[in-house]
């Protein structure tokens, strides 16, 4: 039942006025325009592409007033470099984990042994984008990124990492002149109110935005398309799966919850996720969500922010199970030295990768670039269904971030267990007066 915050409560919804099935239903038409009607599903590409314009267009002012309101509400500056270097130590360990996790599948399976490609029948042109974006997101350039050209830049031009690091200062600003912060900071409050319901608002277009994707990607690269690599996809997917449920899970359980039961509650967002391939599209909602889980402002503000661009489960499993593939398949072999390697560097490109479709496929190539043992060229070969692989990496990448979250939202004693409990039993509890749009679960 959804309840607001200005009114009682709300007669229950029926199951087709669920978002989550809403999504679930746009899905699956899309994939059948998409097979049915090919050229139709291509033309359908605009709903995908403007739904996550619709997104994009409020994760700046989201992020920026829940971040301030967050450090600005912080009684001590300590708390706050207290929850970054939390949240950056959880980062490290497990995405550094899902590196280690593709790395030992692709010698266990080895997925693209017996496929014998000689390097120099591979067309490199066809990644030649990909490589040039890989130079530009290299790691010095990435860090000069993140300071934008003006204090207001940063929200206007939507840069997550530049919005994340005016919105953290500003909320520091805030919080050291104290009491003269009070009017301004009730005005955030008051704004955030108003951008929560815009959300609320653009939330509705979901099922449009998931049935053009879907539709475009089938329709442009059809079910087929997986078929010569399918060994690779499968691999994957599985990777992926038993990473959420066995790690993620492990991790979970340990901080006193379900990563199953938090799945569940993430639903509607996942299915979105799911459909649109990119994680980006559901940040907004995770946010809300995570408040209302009982995860405290200022860490949901702290966390998942940096999370989709530090903690990306998902897109590490990927470079590393692709990468070994690109070797199998070339008949390079790689020592234990050269793995590691591959690892280390891994490590470093995939910070900063956004939660938007290709990224993964552009972090592969910036990898790559600087192993030279592994031919860059070999990328080609998965140029094909890397559109596939892009909707398990989001999905495992927002999972991610929801664990962490809820994870360093405990380490932190900032989470509220009630509210918790009741959101992974499905019964959310009431919006607070820092959470006033509706979610329907």
């Amino acid at each position: 039942m959804a309840i607001t915050r200005d009114g009682p409560p709300q007669a229950p919804v029926r199951w087709y006025g669920h978002l989550y099935v809403q999504v679930l239903i746009a899905i699956a038409a899309g994939v059948l325009v998409g097979v049915l009607a090919p050229a139709t599903g291509e033309a359908l590409q605009p709903l995908g592409d403007a739904f996550i314009k619709l997104v994009k267009m409020i994760i700046a002012p989201v992020i920026f007033l829940t971040v301030v309101t967050g450090i600005g509400g912080m009684t001590e500056l300590s708390g706050v470099g207290r929850v970054a270097g939390k949240a950056f130590f959880y980062f490290i360990t497990v995405s550094t984990l899902a590196l280690v996790v593709g790395l030992i599948v692709a010698n266990v399976t080895q997925p693209g042994a017996g496929m014998n490609i000689d390097p120099a029948s591979l067309d490199a042109s066809r990644i030649a984008q990909y490589a040039e974006k890989a130079h530009e997101n290299s790691l010095v350039a990435f860090l000069l990124d993140i300071i934008p050209a003006t204090l207001v830049a940063a929200v206007a031009d939507g840069h997550i990492l530049q919005v994340l690091f005016v919105a953290i200062l500003f909320g520091i600003a805030l919080t050291m002149i104290g009491e003269k912060a009070r009017p301004l900071m009730e005005l955030f409050d008051s704004a955030s109110h108003a951008v929560f319901r815009l959300v609320a608002i653009l939330m509705k277009a979901a099922p449009v935005g998931a049935f053009g994707a879907m539709a475009f990607t089938i329709g442009k690269y059809g079910l087929g398309a997986l078929a010569h690599l399918a060994g690779l996809v499968a691999t994957f997917y599985l990777t992926s799966l038993l990473f959420v449920l066995i790690v993620l899970g492990v991790i979970a359980r340990m901080a006193g919850f379900s990563v199953w039961r938090l799945i569940v509650y993430l639903r509607s967002e996942l299915l979105l996720v799911l459909g649109t391939s990119s994680s980006e599209a559901a940040l907004p909602s995770l946010i809300e969500k995570m408040e209302r889980a009982g995860c405290e402002k200022g860490v949901v503000g702290l966390v998942v922010p940096t999370g989709y661009s530090f903690n990306l489960d998902g897109t590490n499993i990927y470079m590393t199970l692709a990468a070994l593939f690109i070797a199998q398949a070339t008949n390079v072999e790689l020592s234990l030295g050269q793995q590691v390697a591959l690892l280390l560097i891994a490590m470093i490109s995939s910070k900063g990768a956004a939660g938007v479709t290709g990224a993964g496929f552009i972090t592969l190539a910036a990898t790559l670039a600087i192993v030279p043992s592994v031919p860059v060229a070999g990328m080609t070969l998965i140029l094909g269904v890397d559109r596939f692989m892009s909707e398990c990496r989001s999905l495992t990448n927002f999972v991610g971030n929801a664990v962490a979250t809820v994870v360093v939202s405990a380490w932190e004693g900032k989470l509220d267990r009630q509210r918790l409990d009741a959101a992974m039993r499905g019964h959310p509890m009431p919006v607070t007066e820092n959470m006033e749009a509706i979610i329907e679960d």
